[in-house]
């Protein structure tokens, strides 16, 4: 007699797809198709209007290819020698900023999950209880001039140093390590300082990979800190020097009718064609991060915000 192969019968066998399972699958496929669309094609206009002439974009019909290929709105954002320097002070303060704040975050929440901690609930709800309002602008202010932050590069470090959403994201995850690792590593005569650095942070790249892209992206993108909390323009970040730059184009009197376009044709740069190249200016060193901490977002996140 012979066996029948059951194995090569079953990869013969295909899962039959009924017609309303398949609708389902080209709607959603569509949905998601559209969703991508909508948050790719305005970035694609945005860079054709930057690399186009600014007069000649005032007259319209520029989508997703840049009509009157230039150079010039770039040169007119680089043309301050302060962009450069600011350049520095974004990315010093992105970098110092976003360590400083994980390694900060980091202890308070493996401090918060140890359940003999005295006083753990009280100290958490106290934490928690500051997300509920914020002392204002003025109050803000005076607090960092009592400080001695004002017109100090620590301003940009300093307050940023713990956020309560973060630490609560930290301390989830760091709640789903068994405690098993951490008892074992106890006995072999670990103190909690090599628990946390051997054992703790190996195991939770992903919710710090989580943490420090949100942080790196607040630091990159804040202008609020160098307009309001520093005199010295040596000392504004990128975000600061282009937000006064667009403030001043956006006063002066320019082209901004097709009429007054076509007459002032030899002003190749306009308020909005300076925007969007400030626009790409800002966004593509940041989004050059995101690649390498991608594969850790979607499970960072996850673990970050749902205890088992």
């Amino acid at each position: 007699m012979k066996v029948k192969d059951n194995s090569k019968m079953n990869t013969k066998k295909r899962i039959k797809t009924s017609g309303g399972e398949l609708l389902l699958q080209i709607i959603i496929y569509s949905l998601v198709i559209l969703l991508c669309l909508s948050i790719l094609l305005p970035y694609i206009n945005v860079l054709a209007l930057a690399f186009n002439d600014g007069a000649d974009a005032a007259r319209g019909g520029i989508y997703f290819w840049p009509r009157k290929f230039t150079l010039a709105n770039f040169k007119k954002v680089f043309k301050d020698g302060s962009i450069m320097n600011a350049y520095k002070i974004t990315i010093a303060r992105t970098v110092i900023g976003t360590i400083s704040h994980l390694l900060v975050t980091s202890l308070a929440a493996f401090a918060l999950k140890e359940e003999k901690l005295p006083g753990r609930k009280t100290i958490t709800f106290l934490i928690a209880f500051t997300m509920l309002f914020g002392g204002g602008t003025i109050p803000t202010y005076i607090q960092y001039n009592n400080l001695g932050l004002l017109n100090s590069f620590w301003v940009y470090i300093v307050p940023s140093l713990v956020s309560v959403t973060h630490l609560m994201m930290m301390r989830t995850s760091f709640e789903t390590i068994p405690a098993s690792l951490e008892e074992s590593a106890k006995i072999d005569g670990c103190g909690y300082f090599r628990i946390y650095a051997g054992i703790t942070i190996p195991l939770s790249k992903p919710v710090l990979a989580v943490v420090g892209l949100y942080s790196a992206v607040g630091h990159w993108n804040d202008w609020f800190a160098g307009a309001f909390y520093m005199n010295s323009k040596e000392m504004w970040p990128v975000q600061t020097v282009l937000q006064q730059m667009l403030s001043r184009a956006m006063a002066q009197k320019e082209a901004t009718t097709v009429t007054q376009a076509i007459a002032s044709s030899v002003n190749t740069v306009t308020s909005d064609s300076l925007k969007m190249a400030a626009i790409i200016v800002t966004t593509v060193p940041i989004l050059c991060v995101y690649p390498f901490v991608q594969k850790y977002f979607t499970k960072g996140a996850m673990i970050g915000a749902i205890k088992e």
